[in-house]
């Protein structure tokens, strides 16, 4: 059975998993064989257990903080087996009572693949402007 894809379900599932800090229920929504050009030290990850490592770490070294996640400008473009989504993203660093302690914002693009009537992001691209005068990102629009 083909289902119609819904990246609002990726979208809320990946906001709500990085607010609790789940590694497995962030994990959940990735392709165990996927691809992950990430903005952050690596070129990028290839397959669960690298991406898992990555997320593990980012998100137990919070302590007390969370992250609250918000996607904007969000495009789809549908299809019946694979499909795919770009949006902006921003991460918020909040303490314990609420204030906003940093932030910043990129861009990411996922390919979402069904397998078996489920499916899951088998692409994932994060990026940011890069200023040509002194070659740091741009991390906030």
């Amino acid at each position: 059975m083909v289902s119609t894809m819904d990246f609002n379900k990726l979208f809320d599932a990946y906001k709500k998993a990085v607010f609790a800090k789940d590694v497995d229920a962030f994990m959940g929504i990735y392709g165990k064989d996927f691809v992950a050009f990430d903005m952050w030290g690596v070129w990028s990850h290839i397959g669960e257990g690298a991406w898992r490592e990555v997320i593990h770490k980012r998100l137990t070294t919070l302590g007390s903080e969370s992250v609250v996640v918000e996607f904007e400008d969000i495009q789809v473009v549908p299809g019946r087996d694979v499909a795919a989504a770009s949006a902006t993203v921003s991460y918020k660093a909040v303490s314990q009572s609420g204030e906003i302690l940093r932030s910043m914002q990129n861009r990411l693009t996922w390919v979402a693949k069904q397998t078996n009537g489920d499916w899951r992001i088998v692409h994932q691209h994060t990026s940011a402007p890069v200023s040509p005068s002194t070659l740091t990102a741009i991390l906030h629009r």
